[in-house]
């Protein structure tokens, strides 16, 4: 019997795994990936405060883990298959762990384009992490396709290695922030393709041009390059929750300011809650929060989980 059971070790659980920690809270993480989570497709981090030149994301994790380890935070890599929510019990390939409240941190995954050849071709020119694999793309032409803040991070970091760098996003203008958008348009290998949608992915063995679609005149064109990289938002890693707590259309978890599931002693913090904003910082203010109401819920006997709607 553990007192906390975290999932997930990202941001958000590691955070919460700090706070529990500290106020002596037997817990037990519980990772599928790698400590640290899906921010380490990221290189960088420039806008975690505290460090003005940004910082790296494998260092930043480093030190969060190194943090919640010393303070004998248990730290396992399964995979959680189910949860009980009356039972406050895990089940994962390797066993079953009870608890006397869990936190949910699972995080999300990137959302795919759903488009002829994305499946065949992943892997194969096809990524959806410029970090892992923009280095193979040395004096190529990459394509970019969003509009948010990874695109723009993503596209900087991969003029690093290609000779250009399209940027295709379905609106006529990006959502980045303004000092990426500024960064964006300064630098001479990027291109942006705007009020365009991907409607194909095309090559025999590997990546050689996508068709891209113009939304205001409806014409097609194909566009020759060598890879591929999709940043057009994520979904909730809450497959494993369905029929278990209240989750919105789109299958993040509903949660009040408390951090609070619809089921009591359950918590969720991170991307995978309903939320406006998902960045590092708001994720590790909701592990802390989820770690606060988790305390309370345990130690003096507060009621959270409301059958919230």
């Amino acid at each position: 019997m553990h007192d906390v059971i975290i999932i997930g070790a990202g941001p958000a659980g590691l955070t919460a795994g700090l706070y529990t920690g500290r106020a002596r809270l037997a817990t037990l993480m519980l990772e599928k990936m790698v400590t640290g989570g899906r921010i380490l497709m990221s290189e960088t981090i420039e806008n975690y405060p505290g460090f003005p030149a940004g910082v790296s994301t494998q260092e930043l994790m480093r030190r969060m883990e190194e943090q919640v380890k010393e303070l004998q935070v248990e730290i396992k890599s399964e995979e959680v298959l189910e949860i009980d929510c009356a039972q406050k019990s895990v089940k994962t390939e390797e066993g079953a762990y009870k608890a006397k409240a869990i936190i949910i941190a699972a995080g999300s995954r990137p959302r795919k384009l759903g488009v002829p050849g994305e499946e065949q071709l992943t892997g194969r020119g096809l990524s959806y992490c410029a970090t892992c694999d923009g280095p193979l793309y040395k004096g190529k032409n990459v394509v970019v396709v969003g509009g948010g803040n990874a695109v723009a991070e993503e596209a900087i970091y991969l003029t690093r290695f290609a000779a250009r760098v399209d940027i295709v996003h379905r609106r006529d203008e990006l959502r980045a922030s303004a000092i990426l958008q500024e960064q964006l348009k300064a630098n001479k290998k990027i291109n942006f393709i705007l009020s365009h949608v991907v409607t194909q992915i095309s090559g025999s063995k590997k990546v050689e041009s996508i068709k891209i679609k113009d939304l205001r005149s409806q014409e097609e064109r194909d566009l020759a390059c060598d890879g591929v990289f999709i940043y057009i938002g994520y979904d909730p890693e809450t497959d494993f929750l369905k029929n278990k707590l209240h989750l919105d259309d789109s299958g993040f978890i509903i949660t009040g300011e408390d951090m609070a599931a619809s089921e009591e002693g359950i918590f969720a913090c991170g991307d995978c809650r309903k939320k406006s904003l998902r960045q590092v910082i708001t994720a590790c203010g909701d592990g802390a929060i989820a770690a606060e109401s988790a305390y309370k819920y345990i130690s003096k006997g507060t009621t959270y989980g409301a059958k919230r709607t």
